[in-house]
């Protein structure tokens, strides 16, 4: 069953910081002035509506400390701007890294939040010019700005998706390379890596990545793990996630606890290996 909540913090996160970072993380805060484990990616390993994420599920396993940097709605920059995450994440033992949504980075068409990737901050004079008919004012997110311009024009959309798929690649293999210890890429997501294509599906997660961006983001000393959710987790839906009444829909498009333990059960021998 799922349980739903009346009041507005269904579940405590705990938020916490680490170093001087200014981004507030999942707590309890973890120790590590020790060997530790980090997890590095966004609103997934956050573990939004959850209440044993697959962070957590690991330190469990692994009797390591495991520091959940997952941030809501982030993209690559967040990381890249805050210089004291990487810095924690580098030091960790191992650091296990999301593949993130390519929507979420400041481009050459239009900037998003430092902090809160998803936030639209504004359009520069070229995305302007390639869709002269559109007024940016109505858009506070990047997702719901993607959509209209892909109704508006699919082929001048495509413009800024190949920005968007250039610029994700410059910036996963800048972050990537910040972390000089083993790497674990994880795909996180109801179907693998789709090919590339003209057309993209904007209602996939994660939004304008392919297979062939992954690939060149993979490095030599990066582990890879897909994990694809089954159809039985799926088909659980909302099942055992905690919730506000007014966040059902924002649940129903996350993955649930059996998600979370799929992901923690392919991590984890690769993990004790690495160790």
């Amino acid at each position: 069953m799922a349980y739903v909540f009346p009041g507005a913090g269904a579940l405590d996160y705990f938020p916490c910081r680490y170093g001087n970072s200014r981004i507030l993380f999942r707590g309890p805060k973890r120790d590590i002035e020790r060997a530790y484990v980090a997890a590095l990616g966004g609103t997934e390993t956050y573990g939004k509506f959850v209440s044993d994420p697959f962070p957590d599920l690991i330190e469990r396993e692994l009797g390591l400390p495991v520091a959940n940097l997952g941030c809501i709605n982030a993209g690559p920059d967040v990381f890249l701007n805050e210089q004291a995450v990487t810095t924690i994440a580098a030091q960790a033992c191992i650091t296990v890294v999301q593949v993130l949504g390519a929507q979420n980075l400041s481009n050459r068409y239009y900037a998003v939040h430092p902090r809160r990737n998803d936030r639209f901050l504004g359009a520069t004079p070229l995305l302007r010019h390639i869709f002269p008919r559109v007024d940016f004012t109505e858009f506070n997110f990047t997702r719901h700005m993607l959509m209209a311009l892909q109704r508006a024009s699919a082929d001048r959309f495509e413009v800024v998706a190949e920005e968007l798929r250039a610029a994700w690649v410059a910036r996963m293999t800048l972050l990537l390379a910040r972390l000089p210890g083993p790497v674990i890429l994880l795909w996180m997501s109801d179907a693998p890596p789709p090919s590339p294509t003209r057309r993209v599906d904007l209602g996939h997660n994660p939004i304008l990545v392919d297979a062939e961006m992954v690939a060149a983001v993979r490095g030599p000393k990066t582990t890879y793990v897909e994990a694809v959710i089954s159809p039985e987790a799926l088909s659980q839906g909302v099942e055992g996630m905690a919730f506000a009444p007014m966040e059902a829909p924002a649940a129903a498009g996350l993955p649930g606890p059996a998600a979370h333990r799929e992901v923690a059960d392919l991590l984890l021998p690769v993990i004790h290996k690495l160790l």
